[in-house]
């Protein structure tokens, strides 16, 4: 069988009663092999992690995760019947931007379902509340339909509100969506120009910690982020986005809507932005965030 170590250490694996490895746990595992250079996930023996400084407990559970493999090929066979396509951090098919900005916090795997050639086009994000304004819902929707118009996929969480207003804007014009979702991914049909991401196992219910995980997925696909509407200091979004700005992951253009929220996300460094701006994608684009900036 294909090395599906990454797989192995992070899944589930429809097994609610294992217990892979946390993300601390993975970004430290991953530190250590890339410091041997030695070793791949799927490859490890006791005395290599021995080696690698993990004590008897945390060298036993990951060598019990990557004895999994019967469970393991169960688990793909299902998958293959629903159309779920594991793309691991090592297989080229992974996102490169996410690789690249999250680095070893980038998730070890991620589960697709619909058109994988979207990964590989150039990308925009939107992010917002689910109970936008007027004037924020038609800012939403304008943005998917001005990504479809200039060659953009557009990728959001697939939340109520702005996401899904953005989403309808895109596939109304003709264009493309990734969605980062935060549910089962194997319970959404198969679409045309939609193409579906789970940061976890594809049959993973919803929680509220994984409509949180999954926003630096959303943040780092994409070439540009637009914030549609955000409370300050509160929610899913202003979290995901002022994390983004903190890190300097994306550039970030919030809506000139005059709250709280765009002055604070502003105050982070996000540039306000009219619809008028949407007309010219690219250049917005072009506002790569400083990293040697204090």
């Amino acid at each position: 069988m294909e090395n599906y170590g990454f797989l192995l250490l992070t899944s589930h694996l429809g097994n609610p009663e294992r217990k892979p490895l946390t993300p601390a746990q993975l970004r430290t595992l991953s530190q250590r092999v890339l410091s041997h250079g030695a070793f791949e996930p799927g490859e490890l023996t006791e005395k290599e992690l021995h080696t690698l400084g993990c004590g008897n407990a945390l060298s036993s559970q990951i060598l019990g995760l990557l004895a999994d493999t019967e469970l393991l090929e169960r688990y793909l066979q299902k998958a293959k019947i629903r159309k779920c396509i594991p793309i691991q951090r090592t297989d080229a098919r992974y996102p490169v931007s996410v690789r690249k900005k999250l680095g070893l916090d980038s998730p070890g795997c991620l589960w697709a379902k619909g058109d994988l050639s979207l990964l590989d086009k150039p990308k925009i994000s939107v992010v917002g509340s689910r109970k936008p304004k007027p004037e924020s819902r038609t800012f939403a929707y304008e943005a998917g339909r001005q990504a479809a118009r200039q060659g953009f996929v557009l990728v959001s969480g697939n939340a109520a509100g702005a996401d899904q207003a953005a989403q309808q804007g895109c596939l109304d014009a003709g264009g493309q969506v990734i969605s980062v979702v935060p549910d089962a991914l194997h319970s959404y049909l198969k679409t045309q120009n939609v193409l579906y991401l789970s940061e976890e196992d594809y049959d993973a219910p919803f929680s509220s910690q994984r409509a949180l995980r999954r926003n630096r997925v959303i943040h780092t696909l994409g070439q540009l982020v637009l914030a549609v509407q955000s409370r300050a200091g509160i929610g899913g979004t202003w979290s995901g986005t002022a994390q983004n700005l903190q890190s300097r992951w994306t550039p970030v253009c919030v809506f000139h809507d005059g709250s709280e929220g765009e002055a604070a996300l502003r105050g982070l460094g996000a540039e306000a932005v009219g619809v008028e701006a949407l007309r010219n994608l690219s250049a917005l684009c072009l506002r790569e965030p400083d990293l040697f900036e204090i």
